[in-house]
């Protein structure tokens, strides 16, 4: 494959800036590794495209959200961790892509929310789990997304259980750093509507950031690109003040076309945003929550289970109403 290897030694011999971006714990660049993003050929929106031909929202759908590359999520229900994070990773390697991953399967996952909650059934089952998921991608090229609303969803939790959960995701880091060398891993960081950027930024060191590439933000939520990057900028500034380093970070555009109306589980009116691609404000824009799936059993999704297709959703959300 032409690909292997376009990595840029002279990464390797540039010199730090005063104040700049803390290294990587990986050297490698997947993006230069690879020959744009993967397009997931079974997303939810791809399946029900092929099962409903005949539906008027078909083409509107398979045009607009089936072939656009996002994430994939992984937790309980993948099975054989190691098995199904190499089966992806080794797909949009074959084609030479870069594939996107979100890890979500922490213990005690959304413990506030409620929406989401689940994951693993202990700390060590998950480090077991995350160790599984980083040694199924092993050497290949890939962006992973690390337990979306984990450092946000403080709210009831107990200092103990937080400190419990950040050594879960410092932990999880360690276990990429070591056996997947050409990942880059974004550490969540929630959203602007959540915690301001001081105490994000603490929460972001707490957890081991600077193991990770960077941090994302608006996983699954409709603030707009530019609120996106002004957040992650001041974030960027309180690490900076406090730790001596930023960190490059992405931002989830799949559903902040019309950015947000203070709701966030499944509110109408929504719109897609800018696909998948570098730049664009950020270090990358990509689609991690796919439009359309669920929320959870609220708003325009009443009735409906968190992660779920909806395809008068998925339809409204392409013209924004």
């Amino acid at each position: 494959m032409r690909r292997r290897l376009r990595v840029l030694v002279a990464a390797l011999f540039t010199l730090p800036l005063a104040l700049a971006v803390a290294p990587s714990a990986h050297a490698a660049d997947p993006t230069t590794m690879t020959n744009g993003f993967y397009a997931d050929p079974d997303s939810s929106a791809k399946r029900w495209v092929a099962a409903n031909p005949g539906d008027g929202r078909a083409p509107a759908i398979n045009a607009s959200l089936a072939n656009t590359p996002m994430a994939r999520w992984f937790g309980s229900w993948s099975g054989t961790i190691g098995t199904a994070t190499g089966a992806y990773a080794g797909a949009a390697d074959s084609r030479d892509k870069l594939p996107i991953l979100v890890a979500y399967n922490v213990y005690n996952r959304d413990y506030c929310g409620g929406h989401s909650a689940g994951g693993a059934a202990s700390p060590s089952a998950y480090a077991t789990w995350i160790a599984q998921f980083a040694g199924g991608i092993a050497n290949r090229p890939a962006v992973v997304i690390l337990e979306p609303d984990s450092l946000g969803d403080y709210g009831c939790m107990t200092q103990a259980q937080i400190d419990e959960r950040e050594g879960m995701l410092t932990g999880a880091l360690t276990q990429f750093s070591r056996q997947a060398p050409n990942t880059w891993v974004y550490l969540d960081a929630g959203n602007p509507g959540w915690a301001d950027a001081a105490t994000m930024a603490r929460r972001l060191h707490e957890a081991g950031l600077r193991q990770a590439h960077g941090f994302s933000l608006n996983v699954s939520n409709y603030f707009t690109t530019a609120e996106n990057t002004a957040y992650g900028n001041a974030v960027n500034s309180e690490l900076n003040a406090r730790y001596g380093y930023t960190k490059p970070f992405v931002v989830d555009t799949s559903r902040n076309g019309n950015g947000s109306n203070g709701q966030w589980c499944n509110p109408s009116g929504r719109r897609i945003g800018t696909p998948t691609q570098l730049g664009g404000g950020a270090e990358m824009l990509l689609w991690i929550k796919a439009p359309g799936e669920s929320d959870g059993n609220c708003g325009v999704g009443g009735g409906s289970s968190a992660g779920q297709f909806l395809p008068e959703v998925a339809y409204k959300m392409i013209y924004g109403y």
